[in-house]
């Protein structure tokens, strides 16, 4: 998914969303309806990436969350960020990606238009949630090391 169209999404949604200047190490800001993007990202790769935990911020966490010495904060963060790893990596693009010919990391992450940081933290989150590997129909994806296990039908 682009950034075009996960902001396209957002505003459907009745989300605003601005580019704006914001310290160099916050990269986006989710309040009331409002997502604040850091103007000086300069891939649209990465701002996907930004978008979407944002986006989980707004279908997942209440209040402000800016705390991150707080347990329940960083409860909220890591749903938001899950929320955005489902978002734009589910487990069915791992397969689609395999099918497609998708060899390596940097490939995958090519593929699914997120940076390899995204993608890497993503499958670290399926290991938590998953395991080490997950069925999803004929296939298996296993997560360490990546790949897809197809059987037959």
């Amino acid at each position: 998914m682009t950034y075009e169209e996960l902001t396209s999404e957002a505003v459907h949604q009745g989300l605003d969303i601005y580019e704006m200047p914001l310290k160099p190490r916050i990269k986006g800001l989710y309040s009331n309806n409002v997502i604040a993007i850091n103007k000086y990202i300069s891939s649209n790769v990465e701002k996907v990436c930004v978008l979407a935990e944002e986006l989980g911020h707004h279908h997942t966490s209440s209040g402000n969350i800016l705390d991150q010495t707080k347990i329940a904060n960083r409860k909220q963060e890591k749903r938001a960020r899950s929320w955005g790893y489902e978002k734009l990596i589910p487990l069915n693009a791992f397969i689609q990606a395999h099918k497609q010919g998708v060899k390596n990391r940097f490939e995958l992450a090519d593929h699914l238009g997120v940076t390899e940081e995204f993608l890497d933290s993503a499958i670290n989150r399926y290991i938590e949630k998953y395991g080490t590997h997950v069925k999803v129909g004929l296939s298996t994806i296993i997560f360490e090391p990546l790949g897809v296990l197809e059987l037959f039908e």
